[in-house]
């Protein structure tokens, strides 16, 4: 379909509008609602989803009731009195961002317990260079108190800062390094506390106290919450640094030869890989000495509160692109969005206000992560962060899987392959910063990295109506088929679709290692359910098989009717990997 001067004209307002309100009102938003509501005014009958408010089923997770102790001891009451009831429990987090049903206890009877109040910075050892915190503690609190109390600062985290400490480390979050003990946060836990139910002879609950010596801290410090609560964990710090962050734009002609050494070269390297428009930025991000001057600061555009006028524009766009199949106008909207994006280095500051321009030089504390939509008083939802289900906002599928660097040219190349067959068919990636490529390393923890390897995390549009196939359908199911068999991807436990972890159990080295500390720490399954049970094989697995299922990656195709023949998408092998299952637009 051709791209009137007039749709040209549109992308390029609502891209630069996007930009310029975002600087305008970045500190004011709406911030996120408690992802648990109950039937008010009580804290009983209540339901559970996550920020995005839709699970990968969409069903709705319901539980008797909430609770939400203040501190250890509250906590361990908590766990007892469940314990001895034999009910089933779940610990929620405040923005409850995971993605997956973790979060969702069996039937409508169990408790959810919520760490929004575990938020007290227990200790800081500055000699020491330590820190215990509570679970409920967020990221940029565990920052900011570190820096600025006592000059320290965890070297590796994810990029978003309103994910908790408990959240962190019951999903295995990263950032991007190959240096060091690498970018997994669990890595630099050295010790830990946990309350687990019990039998009568000890109150039905008891406090497990983990650190490095005791093996343990290898299934406690990336658990699923499957083990229990964690109420206080001990990170090991640094002293604070400065970085120098350069983003670099090149041809991905030569990216599966790159990716493999470019993580050695630069201690917080990643890449934004945009396959249709054949182009990769490289971060150039390195330690430098704290006498460099530089106030750099960080304000990633994407997590900025947004005009909610403006995500509904944005919004009703990309539908109509979707539902006109107009991949032309997609393509050109990706084009200004990151094109923009580039230009405005991404929301960094070379001094807090303003981007002039590479290197941005700046202390780590305000470099490593960003989230300033959740900073604001409540605006009447005038403004909201960009995925607030509570406003019509960005309603996405996301995929993030590790692939081991010796397999990962391979990988890449036959990425590029679908591309040159479907030039337009990662537009629609690019509309949300293309392929985000980090660096991660082999963990001691059991549910943690096998190999050093690449995360590659995607995010892509999902129609409101669970039965409406996307925009080169096809293409994405088979790039996430290719990361998950051919390559032996192993998937983010926070992130991803249910066939993503159909069977994962079984890549993991030391699974029975961690499904001994289970049955140790919970014999009666009260901190699992039948999601993790299947995550965890011990139940049958997660694909749910019925019409229309592919399209929402609960199942892999296998008849027609997983797929959408009456709009034209029929089950079909893969176009590279023929091994996969793809649901393909046949008919227009």
């Amino acid at each position: 379909m051709a791209v009137t001067e007039g749709a040209f004209l549109r992308h390029v307002f609502w891209s630069l509008n996007l930009l310029l309100i975002s600087h305008m009102v970045r500190m004011r938003c709406s911030p996120p609602e408690d992802p648990i509501k109950c039937s008010p005014p009580s804290t009983s009958n209540c339901t559970i989803t996550n920020s995005y408010g839709a699970f990968p089923d969409r069903s709705v997770c319901r539980a008797a009731e909430v609770v939400y102790p203040i501190s250890e001891e509250e906590l361990i009451s908590v766990v007892a009195n469940a314990t001895m009831r034999k009910r089933k429990m779940k610990v929620v987090t405040r923005y409850s961002h995971s993605i997956p049903k973790l979060v969702c206890p069996d039937g409508q009877d169990g408790l959810l317990i919520s760490t929004k109040y575990l938020r007290q910075i227990l200790k800081v050892d500055a000699t020491a260079m330590r820190m215990t915190v509570e679970s409920g503690v967020t990221l940029r609190e565990l920052i900011d108190e570190a820096a600025n109390k006592a000059g320290l600062a965890l070297p590796y985290t994810p990029y978003w800062w309103g994910l908790t400490v408990g959240g962190l480390l019951g999903t295995g979050a990263h950032g991007s390094s190959l240096w060091g003990k690498g970018s997994s946060v669990h890595d630099y836990v050295i010790g830990l506390r946990i309350v687990t139910p019990a039998g009568p002879n000890q109150g039905y609950a008891v406090v497990r106290v983990l650190d490095n010596s005791h093996d343990d801290i290898n299934a406690a410090k990336l658990s699923l919450g499957v083990l229990g609560v964690v109420s206080q964990v001990t990170f090991e710090l640094q002293p604070l640094f400065k970085r120098s962050i350069t983003n670099l734009v090149k041809s991905d002609s030569d990216l599966g030869e790159q990716a493999l050494n470019f993580g050695k070269q630069h201690e917080y390297a990643d890449m934004a890989w945009y396959p249709s428009q054949q182009k990769v930025v490289y971060r150039i991000d390195d330690r430098v000495s704290s006498n460099v001057s530089g106030n750099g600061f960080n304000n990633f555009i994407g997590f900025r509160s947004t005009p909610s006028l403006t995500l509904a524009m944005i919004r009703s766009t990309e539908e109509t692109q979707e539902s006109t199949s107009d991949a032309d106008a997609k393509c050109l909207t990706s084009q200004i969005t990151t094109s923009t994006l580039m230009a405005n280095g991404y929301g960094l500051t070379n001094d807090g206000i303003s981007f002039t321009g590479y290197p941005v030089i700046g202390y780590h504390n305000l470099l490593q992560a960003s989230g300033t939509c959740l900073d604001s008083p409540e605006d009447s939802l005038v403004t909201a962060c960009p995925w607030d289900p509570r406003v019509k906002s960005q309603f996405f599928h996301q995929t993030a899987i590790s692939i081991g660097l010796n397999k990962v040219r391979n990988f890449i190349e036959d990425v590029q392959k679908l591309v040159a067959m479907e030039p337009k068919a990662m537009c629609g990636l690019e509309l949300n910063n293309g392929i985000l490529m980090r660096y991660v390393k082999a963990s001691n923890a059991y549910l943690g990295k096998q190999e050093d390897a690449i995360d590659f995390d995607m995010t892509y549009y999902r129609s409101r109506n669970p039965m409406t196939p996307r925009l080169f359908e096809d293409i994405l199911e088979e790039v996430e088929q290719l990361a998950l068999f051919k390559y032996g991807g192993l998937p983010h436990w926070g992130k991803n679709r249910n066939l993503a972890f159909d069977d994962v159990i079984n890549k993991y080295r030391n699974a029975r290692a961690f499904l001994q500390v289970r049955e140790r720490y919970d014999p009666l399954g009260l901190f699992s359910s039948e999601w993790t049970d299947q995550v965890l094989g011990l139940q049958k697995g997660v694909a749910i098989n019925k019409e229309g299922c592919a399209l929402e990656g609960l199942c892999i195709c296998s008849q027609d009717i997983h797929c959408a023949p009456d709009k034209g998408y029929f089950c079909r092998a893969g176009r590279v990997y023929k091994d996969a299952r793809v649901c393909t637009r046949l008919i227009s």
